[in-house]
């Protein structure tokens, strides 16, 4: 078997902080279940699943947010 030339690098914005998440303000743009939620945390955004919410929550930086945001408007995401 060949041996892998791949390396990672670590970049500063997959640094995130540990979040106290317990008490945040979780959001929905649907009241069906199992949809995902949103909460602004201590400069952040974290988003979970709404039907598990014990699961662990992905954490943006205001950049990626937006970024995502954006892209899911211009359909990136669609995967129909």
């Amino acid at each position: 078997m060949a041996e892998s030339t791949t390396t990672t690098q670590m970049f500063s914005s997959w640094e995130k902080p540990e979040l106290d998440l317990s008490r945040a303000d979780w959001r929905s743009g649907t009241q069906g279940a199992g949809d995902v939620q949103i909460a602004f945390v201590e400069g952040f955004i974290a988003m979970r699943n709404g039907g598990r919410p014990e699961s662990p929550s992905l954490i943006f930086t205001p950049a990626e947010w937006r970024a995502f945001v954006l892209n899911a408007r211009e359909g990136e995401f669609d995967l129909t």
